[in-house]
């Protein structure tokens, strides 16, 4: 049953029937509802702002584990810096100076940043600074690896180079003298044995037996190997590259031709006394950029520090030479 309401008229002195207009009737039911639309409004919001919906958490827990991925990542491209960095000091403070190559500048290994036009598209995507910022570490952590690669392909060039070169440069004697009793002359002034007058000596005779073989001290080419009666008489030169040359003098005999590849320790003659000679000597000589040195500093494959103590002390004593 419908309630009636009633009020008090103080102009009448009587109660009366309330009667509601209609457009107080409509008043009322529009700010009802103004007033329930903003209170749904204010409740949507605040929904929004602290409640998720599924979808949402769904995105923010995978921006949650893409920002572990980035420290991770972050974390192991600082790794591998420290790890290039050690490998490059090693390459310009030690590998490039064994082999006397200039050090690579760190502008080089770098290399060129990458193309903006490419920075900028990372940027338009969503997260597009992380992004970005992990395409430039990686850029620059591939240039180095590059550089790198290409630093150490041009290192193990110079180790074969300087193999080769080992293996050139003259290092043994050229006759069998473990017990070191074969040297009668070495590289200074000596009494020439035919004009008994003084005069430079500019190799070390090495006296032995008559058809002792005489050896390669140095893989190289036979550049001449000449027969005279005069001077050297039948010797051998091996040039053996990197400026050195060696000669072998006085031999009974030679094995080897002009052109020819020698190694190291290979037989190319014998020991004789042809040409200016008073005895079966082998007469050697080193040559180094044109100009004869020293050949007792040569044999560092073939004597112990005690042994070229001695050695020295042999050859720098004065006697009269053998040719």
């Amino acid at each position: 049953m419908k309630k009636v309401k009633y009020f008090y008229n103080t102009q009448t002195l009587k109660y009366e029937k309330l009667v509601v207009s209609l457009r107080v009737k409509l008043l009322r039911i529009l700010g009802f509802l103004s007033a329930a639309i903003v209170t749904g409004i204010l409740f949507l919001s605040v929904a929004y702002r602290f409640l998720d919906s599924p979808n949402e958490k769904k995105l923010r827990r995978q921006l949650d584990e893409m920002k572990e991925q980035y420290a991770n990542m972050r974390t192991s491209i600082k790794e591998v810096r420290g790890q290039l960095a050690e490998l490059q000091h090693r390459d310009n403070d030690i590998y490039r100076v064994i082999f006397e190559a200039s050090p690579i500048a760190d502008s080089t290994r770098a290399g060129k940043p990458m193309p903006e036009p490419d920075v900028d598209m990372l940027e338009a995507l969503p997260s597009g600074d992380v992004i970005a910022d992990i395409a430039k570490s990686l850029n620059e952590v591939h240039n180095r690896i590059k550089k790198q690669e290409e630093s150490y392909l041009q290192i193990d060039d110079l180790v074969k180079n300087k193999q080769k070169m080992l293996a050139s440069i003259p290092a043994i004697q050229p006759v069998s003298n473990r017990d070191l009793d074969r040297i009668a002359s070495g590289f200074s002034y000596r009494i020439d044995p035919i004009y008994k007058t003084v005069k430079f000596h500019s190799g070390l005779d090495f006296a032995a037996p008559m058809g002792t073989p005489i050896y390669s001290t140095g893989d190289g080419k036979v550049e001449s190997a000449s027969m005279s009666n005069v001077g050297y008489g039948n010797h051998v030169i091996v040039n053996h590259g990197y400026g050195y040359k060696t000669l072998y003098g006085h031999m009974v005999r030679m094995k080897v031709k002009a052109g020819q590849a020698v190694k190291r320790g290979d037989v190319i003659g014998w020991v004789g006394s042809t040409g200016k000679s008073t005895g079966p000597h082998c007469h050697y000589e080193v040559i180094k950029n044109g100009e004869k040195v020293d050949p007792v500093y040569f044999f560092f494959n073939d004597l112990t520090p005690e042994q070229f103590d001695r050695m020295l002390k042999i050859a720098r004593s004065s006697n009269q030479s053998l040719d």
